[in-house]
């Protein structure tokens, strides 16, 4: 009964412990390749593309509808206290923070981690990375490596704008439908603004950019199966991503907020 059980136990931890390490490994070996040549630039200037330019209306209606909302849920709780005044630092502290770096992300992870992990997987499974290494061309440096490194300098970049973007959103609800005073707003907004803010976003950007690079490649690079393996591979990197994305937002937050 106890070897039946320990048995049950023991099976899915060898499974988990086996497949950390193989990620581990993957990491270890797509961070080392990004640092020696060659340097594919040509890949790397594709990645910038798709994952920074074209991910930026996605971007932009995530960062200034969270800005609108924010406004107006602060104005609804703050205006039982008298402290509507206050709703011009929350909305910045709150996108930038926050709201601008994990939607961002997170929409990133859903589009570019996706993309990522079906491109590759497509590759694996139709043996086409098994001709780049019969071609004696390293398929970490050709394909992992070019993402990892676009996706880190890329998603602080779009979280940037996303900060503008989002606090703008804020600015309009807060002027044209709130009724503040235009001039107020903007120099409240000035006044609360500090360098920490700016750099708990970008931060946190660049290490979700890591993380989606990673678990997009990692997953389409181990599938198999055919087709199927493809799209669990798909579904895999958005979910990993996704979980991984709010863990290590509670880690960095801890990092630089906690006393």
């Amino acid at each position: 009964m106890i070897q039946k059980f320990l048995r049950k136990l023991g099976k899915p931890l060898v499974k988990f412990f086996s497949s950390l390490g193989e990620l581990s490994i993957f990491v270890i070996r797509s961070v080392a390749n990004c640092f020696m040549p060659p340097f594919y630039i040509r890949n790397f200037m594709r990645q910038v593309m798709d994952i920074g330019f074209y991910s930026l209306p996605v971007v932009g209606l995530t960062t200034i509808f969270a800005g609108m909302v924010i406004a107006i849920q602060s104005y609804s709780g703050f205006s039982r206290f008298g402290a509507e005044s206050a709703v011009a630092s929350v909305v910045l502290i709150s996108v930038t923070r926050e709201l601008a770096p994990v939607l961002s992300a997170l929409m990133v992870a859903g589009r570019i981690g996706a993309a990522m992990a079906a491109e590759i997987g497509t590759m694996r499974v139709t043996e086409q990375i098994d001709a780049l290494t019969t071609l004696s061309t390293n398929p970490y440096k050709y394909l992992i490596t070019p993402r990892i490194v676009a996706a880190v300098i890329v998603l602080p970049l779009l979280v940037l704008i996303g900060d503008v973007i989002g606090i703008f959103g804020g600015y309009v609800v807060g002027v044209y439908q709130l009724g503040f005073n235009p001039a107020n707003y903007i120099k409240s907004t000035i006044d609360n603004l500090e360098a920490l803010d700016i750099t708990t976003g970008v931060v946190k950007a660049a290490v979700f950019g890591f993380i989606i690079a990673v678990m997009g490649c990692y997953n389409g690079f181990k599938s198999k199966g055919g087709a199927q393996g493809v799209g669990e591979a798909t579904t895999n990197a958005v979910v990993s991503s996704s979980i991984l994305i709010l863990i290590f937002n509670y880690i960095i937050t801890g990092m630089f907020f906690s006393k």
